[in-house]
């Protein structure tokens, strides 16, 4: 025959002799070889599927970060967590590794007037000024007038003083330390005789600057004309108007009673109380409360909801589903009927229902409320999952062999049949966390869940709070977003992932030689 490699004719023989032929393993025994493969369990095979997915593991690494997050800031901030302050409301986020950058120091951009101007710089609210426009005004009786208008950089931890009342022996303490204290740095500061600025200042231009700087009616400096203009000393500097005695010394204090009223420096008396600079690294809310440390707590909150509720949920589930599927017969139909009735009832009524009865009529606390009701039908879905799972397993051969034997029912159904449930319900627990925290998000946001009343902080609560002032202070409402989008989006992701590990069709794919 032709072979096409070289192009040579190749005669075939027509005889063969035995010499011809010689056995090709003649001193080997031959045998079948065995598949030289990985032993390798059904969730050891569902993990090293699982681990394949990146997307799911990076997910699940953020979901830890949060959980520890959730766990560990409440103890690390310096704040607890329904902690406020009416002076610092609405500040700024603020590091103190950032300080005088102008990004992350707790201070912003704003133009404002001379008469503002002076007043945040006696305070030390004017951190830099970037730059001033002159504006002109031709009036109709001939004259011109000039206003200065300063673009500033404003440092909203800066509050200025406040009247507080004290007892003798708090003022006693306070003055001990304050008497040690250098000039300049003081807390207790001189008082002010409001009683010499004028109606128009009293009325309207000091109520203004009092709600802008966050203070108490105590700007330090009288008016001389109707329009607010600061009396300014020969130097240009503002003129104080500060309570004096016989003698010409400041005052510091009134006696009322067995108190004391004192005019203290806020700034240094939060440090004096709190022994420590008043530092929000996400800012304030409108309440004077650490943000982070309410992101924290109401995370908290949100993840052990949602955990608690789906392990009650998924016990509930299983007993209820692993019963009827296992009896059948008129134990099922009862049984399914009874939760077909109840996943029928909206979920939103059945919540409302138990705010009214349990919260409004006994003082039952709104989460015990919420988690009743996350409970009433929330074990309905895990139900008819298992459920199926027994009419699918309870009548393979092995189940009839055990049977046979004399396996009881529960031998039967958590030795035999509930193992071979595990991978789909695994597949429906995993996502019911996420499902409870977003409803209960979504519910207080709503205020159909009223957390006030019991002092407790939520997602959902603070995005509640934050929609009034989000526009002139994004970063109340940004915060609470950003964490519970991430949650949902980290949930979701590691719940599909090992929805995908534990498919029992899947059985095998991860297997490697």
């Amino acid at each position: 025959m032709a072979n096409e490699k070289d192009n040579v004719i190749v005669q075939p023989q027509d005889n063969f002799s035995a010499g011809d032929f010689a056995f090709a393993q003649k001193d080997e025994k031959l045998t079948d070889v065995a598949i030289k493969t990985k032993k390798i369990g059904y969730f050891a095979d569902a993990m090293y599927r699982f681990g394949q997915n990146k997307g799911s593991i990076v997910a699940a690494i953020i979901l830890g970060l949060m959980i520890f997050f959730c766990i560990l800031t409440p103890f690390v901030t310096g704040y607890s967590v329904n902690e406020s302050d009416d002076f610092y409301v609405d500040v700024l986020p603020k590091n103190s590794w950032f300080t005088g950058t102008g990004f992350w120091d707790g201070t912003h951009e704003e133009t404002i007037g001379n008469n503002y101007y002076l007043a945040y710089s006696d305070y030390g609210r004017v951190k830099s000024v970037l730059g001033t426009t002159v504006i002109t005004t031709n009036n109709d009786d001939g004259t011109v007038t000039t206003q200065t208008n300063y673009r500033v950089r404003i440092d909203t931890y800066e509050v200025g003083c406040k009247y507080k009342t004290f007892t003798l022996d708090e003022y006693e303490a306070l003055k001990r330390y304050d008497d040690k204290l250098p000039e300049g740095e003081k807390i207790i500061q001189p008082q002010i005789d409001v009683t010499s600025w004028n109606a128009s200042w009293q009325a309207s231009l000091r109520l203004a600057v009092r709600n802008a700087m966050k203070k108490d009616a105590n700007l330090a400096y009288q008016i001389s004309n109707a329009n607010g203009t600061p009396l300014l000393d020969a130097n240009g500097q503002l003129q104080h108007c500060y309570k004096v005695d016989a003698n010409g010394n400041f005052i510091y204090y009134n006696v009322n009673g067995l108190s004391y009223d004192l005019r203290i420096n806020w700034h240094r008396y939060y440090v004096f109380v709190h022994g420590h600079e008043p530092i929000f690294i996400l800012g304030s809310d409108n309440a004077g409360c650490d943000i982070l440390t309410r992101l924290a707590a109401g995370g908290r909150l949100s993840l052990t909801l949602g955990f608690s509720v789906a392990i009650i949920n998924i016990i509930l589930g299983v007993i209820y589903g692993a019963i009827e599927g296992y009896y059948g017969g008129t134990a099922d139909l009862v049984m399914e009927r009874i939760s077909e009735i109840l996943s029928e009832v909206p979920g939103i009524i059945v919540i409302s229902l138990f705010q009214i009865y349990l919260v409004s009529q006994h003082n039952v606390s709104p989460v015990i409320s919420l988690f009743v009701a996350f409970i009433a039908t929330g074990w309905i879905g895990t139900a008819s999952t298992v459920r199926m799972q027994f009419y699918r397993y309870k009548n393979q051969d092995y189940v009839l062999a055990a049977r046979t034997l004399g396996a009881r029912d529960r031998q039967l159904i958590f030795r035999h049949i509930f193992p071979n449930s595990v991978g789909p319900l695994i597949t429906s627990a995993v996502l019911m966390p996420p499902s409870v925290i977003f409803a209960e998000s979504s519910l207080s946001y709503l205020g159909i869940i009223d957390f006030s009343t019991s002092n407790i902080t939520s997602i959902g609560v603070m995005l509640n709070e934050g929609q009034k002032i989000y526009t002139a202070y994004p970063n109340v409402v940004l915060w609470p977003a950003i964490f519970i989008s991430l949650l949902m989006i980290c949930f979701n992701i590691f719940g599909n992932g090992l929805r995908d590990a534990f498919n029992p069709q899947l059985r095998g794919a991860g297997e490697s030689a």
